[in-house]
């Protein structure tokens, strides 16, 4: 992935204003926004919530949402939303706005990663661009033949975030991290197999020498050296901008079943709102098609209510990956997530460098949560 994290904030206060002002002159409420920069919001929103201030209505990402929800800073909002409201929109959307069987936030916004490919590189390898793998035994094929030619067959940022290395192969051989009862699950028989598969790809080339530690490989992808790059909306520019070859996109991989990694980007509501009926209605009125049409169109990303995916009838990669939302997973969500993240690296990181095997490293990695969850 070239830029994971869905920051909305960019040059978008346009967009945002007109939205604003819809909304206030159809309600008479009035809205005070306010832009934070990505770096310090999350501490800036939990000191304001925590000495009893902040906004009503804030913008979150998945990893962030069980934290507030289980420190009751933020408030379940399921009573706002009929059936109907809520049958607008994708499903799976909901998977990262819910907390213990109650709804928290309304998602505005949902990316999908898939692979990839460079066609030039399809073609050095001698397959066919429309007849791309969809299982990794079928990945491994071309992955064999693109090394054999001298290309890498994937960019694998092992010193980056989880959710574009490790996770998606974890859910496609049916496996997770932990779930909402903490029960850690990484360390099962699909979780072995996973560590197994990113080992093989390291050891036979597959992936660059620097996957080990390497925060970022795009720019060996774009300068033509790698099969496949696990790629979003924001890829699509990017490539199309900055490298000189054609590039096709696969569905996302099954092994047992398929799946990829996808944020969503949703508003909550404060807990300590004095104002919960406005605030809801402003969300109800951001999320609605016809504002998720504007707002994702400026933003690149991918509506979350289906009738507004019609944004891309003129944009076919784009409405490819938006294709791909009802498989994409929004990443570990427990109020622990960005916590385990560095514990499971380290011991992936031994395991590349050859100290331990795929089955040590999932059992150290389950030790090393547990270990942190009693700590708590």
């Amino acid at each position: 992935g070239m830029k994971e994290d869905a920051d909305i904030f960019d040059n978008e206060a346009e967009m945002f204003e007109k939205i604003i002002a819809n909304f206030e002159s159809e309600t008479g409420v009035k809205v005070n926004f306010e832009q934070i920069p990505w770096a310090n919001r999350d501490q800036k929103i939990l000191t304001a919530l925590a000495a009893g201030q902040g906004p009503d209505v804030f913008y979150v990402i998945p990893d962030q949402m069980p934290q507030y929800a289980e420190q009751g800073l933020i408030a379940p909002i399921t009573e706002y939303f009929t059936e109907e409201d809520l049958s607008a929109f994708v499903p799976s959307a909901f998977e990262a706005t819910t907390w213990k069987d109650e709804l928290y936030g309304i998602p505005v916004l949902q990316t999908a990663e898939s692979f990839f490919y460079n066609v030039d590189v399809i073609n050095a390898i001698g397959e066919d661009p429309t007849k791309l793998p969809t299982t990794w035994d079928e990945f491994k094929v071309w992955a064999e033949k693109a090394k054999a030619a001298g290309y890498y067959a994937f960019s694998y940022p092992g010193g980056g975030s989880l959710n574009n290395t490790l996770y998606p192969f974890l859910w496609q051989a049916g496996g997770n991290v932990i779930d909402e009862d903490n029960n850690i699950l990484i360390n099962n028989e699909a979780g072995v197999k996973t560590f197994t598969f990113i080992k093989e790809m390291y050891d036979n080339g597959w992936i660059p020498a620097d996957s080990i530690s390497s925060i970022d490989q795009s720019a060996t992808y774009l300068s033509g050296k790698i099969l496949a790059l696990n790629g979003s909306g924001v890829s699509i520019t990017t490539i199309t901008n900055e490298a000189d070859f054609d590039f096709v996109i696969g569905e996302p991989l099954t092994e047992t079943e398929k799946a990829t990694y996808g944020t969503v980007g949703m508003f909550v509501t404060s807990a300590i709102s004095k104002n919960m009926d406005g605030a809801a209605a402003f969300i109800k009125h951001f999320t609605n098609a016809e504002n998720q049409r504007e707002f994702n169109t400026v933003t690149q990303y991918i509506p979350t209510v289906e009738e507004a995916k019609d944004i891309y009838d003129s944009q076919p990669k784009l409405a490819q990956l938006a294709g791909y939302t009802d498989y994409a997973k929004p990443g570990v969500i427990n109020p622990n997530g960005r916590t385990i993240m560095p514990l499971i690296q380290a011991e992936i990181q031994a395991m590349l460098e050859g100290k331990q095997t795929p089955k040590e490293a999932a059992d150290k990695s389950a030790a090393a949560i547990e270990n942190m969850l009693q700590t708590q």
